[in-house]
């Protein structure tokens, strides 16, 4: 291995030759020949450094070309320090106004959460108003009434059922989102609670002409849950499977137990699947992976993030699986109550 040239202060030194012209301690033609006497020891394979040249050449002094070295180094130590200050002014500048557009982004997303809520709120009221005519025209208490009269109040009932529901969905959002959302953990028969959702679901299944079926183990431990919120969190994923897969499909709601302390709660489609890329997706509030105003499938987009928010509530994570054209599944492990039947 050749052997590496000894570092020099004169290295670290650039554009020597013009600063020894400026100073006054060297003439243009002396640097020329210097540079030529470096050229030459270049070509033999020996390494000259320029003030080296000059010396040699006894064109400059040792002491002067030390001398016109160290000023260099401490201007482009100078220099180095300028240039450190500047940068650490631009990085504490740009910091700030990160920090002011985070909080900027929070601020809008509690405005966001709070117009929500209210809004929620707001439309309770007339709603309970509307339901309770509907229940009274419907049930005859202000007058006979016609079949015709009694199918339209019954569609009626219905659509505000579906209000009710969005609104309950859009409260329990803006609850999320300001980390309002509650999770009552107790003992929960997760069997009971998946058999519940599918004989819910089993009629719309039934119309849309999709198999819904649930696939449990036998022994399965109670689980430590919000049995209110798993049993929305079912309704919804099944609701989807249900939507998004075509005439002829199946449904399966799953329940595994896994080891000694886990049970595995799954539901799986044969439906249209979703692109591996847009998985992300899938999860984001008020998101619809068809955005398109021809889209083929309704919803608020609310569902998907408020499943995983509760999961999350729950200290556990959902997991989505999906092939394009060949279906979806989804799941998630809750913590068994060991000895609790």
């Amino acid at each position: 291995m050749a052997e590496q040239p000894q570092l020099t202060p004169e290295m670290l030194v650039p554009r020597l030759g013009e600063y020894l012209i400026q100073k006054g301690l060297i003439t243009p033609e002396d640097l020329q020949k210097a540079l030529d006497r470096q050229q030459e020891e270049t070509a033999k394979g020996n390494t000259l450094m320029l003030g080296q040249a000059l010396i040699d050449l006894k064109l400059l002094e040792r002491a002067a070309l030390d001398q016109a070295v160290t000023e260099q180094i401490i201007q482009l130590r100078s220099a180095l320090q300028a240039a450190n200050r500047t940068l650490e002014r631009r990085v504490e500048e740009r910091t700030a106004e990160l920090q002011k557009a985070l909080e900027r982004v929070s601020e809008l997303s509690q405005l966001k959460a709070n117009f929500i809520s209210n809004i929620s709120h707001e439309l309770r009221t007339p709603l309970t108003h509307v339901k309770g005519y509907l229940e009274l025209l419907i049930t005859e208490s202000l007058g006979k009434i016609t079949d015709e009269q009694r199918h339209a109040l019954q569609v009626s009932q219905q659509s505000t059922g579906n209000l009710e529901s969005l609104i309950e969905d859009l409260i329990m959002v803006s609850l999320a989102s300001r980390g309002d959302l509650s999770i009552k953990q107790e003992a929960v028969d997760i069997r009971r609670l998946t058999n519940l959702a599918i004989k819910s679901a089993f009629e719309k299944a039934q119309k849309r002409g999709v198999t819904l079926q649930a696939m449990t183990d036998e022994d399965i431990p109670f689980v430590q849950a919000d049995s209110q919120k798993i049993a929305w969190v079912l309704n919804q994923l099944i609701d989807n499977g249900i939507k998004f897969t075509p005439e002829g499909g199946r449904v399966s709601v799953g329940v595994k137990r896994e080891g000694a302390n886990l049970v595995i709660v799954s539901v799986t489609d044969s439906g249209i699947g979703i692109p591996s890329n847009r998985l992300n997706e899938l999860f984001e509030p008020f998101h619809q992976l068809d955005g398109s105003t021809t889209r083929t499938y309704g919803g608020t987009g609310l569902g998907l993030s408020l499943v995983r928010q509760i999961v999350e509530a729950h200290g556990s994570m959902i997991e989505a699986l999906s092939l394009e054209g060949r279906g979806s599944a989804f799941k998630f492990p809750l913590l068994a109550v060991v000895d609790t039947k």
